[in-house]
């Protein structure tokens, strides 16, 4: 079971990482072209409005409503059985995503207005920054369909993933990466408003993931035309659990929005560094933590169906593990080169030393919850594998009240800093609730040497924290490096720490057979 995981881990990550890389070009390529100016804000506004949506009705909520269903399904009933529900799912599904995105078209206006209500006021008050509020409505339109393409993308990947399929649905966000970063090169620049041409580059890199992935579906035959299906018993089972899921897995997502509905009221520039310093959190929170739960969550599913109690209590461990292994290092990571890492990627064009410095410290308070936010993409699979939705969206809600306190507590002095902060924190929250009441209930056992494994992590980590300040120059020493100097530079420095990581991980003990399940 644990060199299946470990595989699949690999995969996924394998895939993921050619995402995360494309997606870090993409985001270099924008703040080249467009910087932390007026117009990249209200454009990461109009690409964040669908991308929120899409955790209600793809991949969040949905998938894990849909997966242990379906591995039901697959365990327990005939393929034609499995192409019915299939059917039925895409079929009603389909039909409220198409409603919804065509109402979120036709009112735009209402939708810049609700999430970026300081620009509405500005317009309303014929203020300076009305205009954006005019431009977020206009870019809403273009980008608003992309929430159609991509829940039948991850619909699709949901179902490959259940038969195994893990690289499929890793590797298709690729499509859309490369369809920004060839509108940003090719369309953008010609066009009076750059950020339209990239609205366009989502709209089209929505349709091409959505095509890509109707070939492997139809090879598994399970490409069916989508049924009406409202009171079909799976597709009641899958919305029983997909309401409330709904809260629990977007919670992070909610505090994002809050956080730009109240950047709205900030300085100019607000939105896209907290943008940009989310774009670095997300690449190992993608890359390791959603990469590890995505595996997980159908071992778990096939876990509970067999009744295996110890071994659903392993696979839990051995995520957990992973976690802490691959993401305690990255959090200290991000947190102490920041600035470094931010100047290396996108210092430059429209993108300036003064953009880098205040992204960092956005950074690094996102940073600080990176750990916190990994774990609850796993512990949440301790619930929702065995359909149980309801305790998740408590804690959610519990975790969403509190970020919207901490925002009003952490905003007035540290403004959009204080944004991040209160995300963080909230993050934290949300997993130890998590976590503790699944080790209460014994439904979470920490395995034999798993704190063993957690001192030696924590060691290592602290010896590579100690080799990178070491090795990392001054902020003014960065910025008067060259731009060849200064990615060398970097790549050195994380070279060294990941070496001196390692190094003492093996000093310690730890080898191959401790990173699989039940043989720690």
């Amino acid at each position: 079971m644990s060199k299946a995981l470990l595989r699949s881990g690999f995969i996924v990550s394998a895939m993921t990482l050619i995402s995360r890389v494309l997606g870090l070009v993409r985001d270099v390529v924008i703040a080249n072209l467009m910087g932390a100016g007026a117009a990249a804000d209200v454009f990461f506004f109009a690409n964040k409005i669908p991308n929120f949506l899409r955790r209600l009705f793809a991949e969040g909520a949905f998938a894990q409503a849909f997966v242990p269903v379906l591995t039901e399904y697959k365990q327990g009933q005939p393929l034609e059985q499995q192409r019915l529900l299939i059917a039925r799912v895409s079929g009603t599904l389909g039909t409220i995503v198409t409603i919804v995105t065509l109402v979120g078209m036709l009112a735009s206006p209402v939708v810049a207005a609700l999430f970026g209500t300081g620009w509405f006021l500005d317009w309303w008050h014929d203020g300076p920054q009305g205009e954006k509020f005019v431009l977020a409505s206009d870019l809403l339109r273009i980008t608003f369909p992309y929430l159609w393409f991509i829940t039948f993308t991850a619909m699709a990947g949901a179902i490959l993933n259940t038969l195994g399929k893990f690289a499929v649905a890793a590797f298709t966000p690729v499509f859309l990466n490369i369809a920004i970063i060839a509108a940003a090169i090719w369309l953008a620049p010609n066009l009076e408003q750059p950020e339209f041409g990239l609205a366009w580059g989502v709209f089209f890199g929505g349709l091409i993931q959505f095509l890509f992935q109707i070939p492997f579906l139809k090879r598994a035959g399970l490409l069916t035309r989508p049924r009406w299906g409202w009171h079909d018993s799976g597709v009641t089972r899958i919305r029983k659990l997909m309401l409330p899921a709904i809260f629990g897995v977007s919670v992070s997502q909610i505090n994002l929005l809050l956080d730009t509905l109240i950047a709205s009221f900030l300085m100019t520039g607000s939105i896209s560094w907290l943008y940009y310093s989310d774009r670095l959190l997300e690449f190992p929170l993608g890359l390791f933590g959603i990469a590890i739960a995505t595996v997980i969550l159908p071992a778990l599913s096939s876990r509970h169906v067999d009744k295996s109690t110890e071994n659903f209590s392993a696979t839990l461990d051995w995520g957990l593990r992973m976690v802490l292994l691959l993401g305690l290092p990255a959090m200290a990571g991000l947190f102490f080169l920041a600035e470094p890492m931010l100047m290396v990627l996108f210092m430059h064009g429209a993108f300036t030393p003064n953009d880098a410095e205040m992204a960092s410290y956005s950074l690094m308070a996102y940073s600080a919850g990176l750990l916190s936010f990994m774990l609850v993409k796993v512990l949440a699979t301790g619930f929702y594998s065995r359909q149980d939705t309801k305790r998740p969206v408590k804690f959610g809600i519990i975790a969403m009240v509190a970020n919207m306190a901490l925002n009003v507590v952490f905003a007035i002095p540290f403004s959009y800093v204080g944004l991040a902060m209160a995300t963080a924190a909230s993050a934290a929250l949300n997993a130890i609730l998590l976590g503790v009441t699944l080790h209460r209930e014994r439904v979470l056992v920490i395995q034999p040497g798993t704190w063993a494994f957690v001192a030696r992590v924590v060691i290592a980590v602290a010896v590579m924290v100690a080799v990178v300040l070491w090795l990392t120059p001054s902020v003014q020493q960065w910025r008067d490096m060259s731009l060849v100097a200064r990615p060398w530079q970097l790549a050195q420095i994380i070279g060294a720490g990941a070496g001196a990581y390692l190094l003492v991980l093996l000093i310690g003990g730890l080898r191959p057979r401790h990173l699989r399940a039940q043989e720690y």
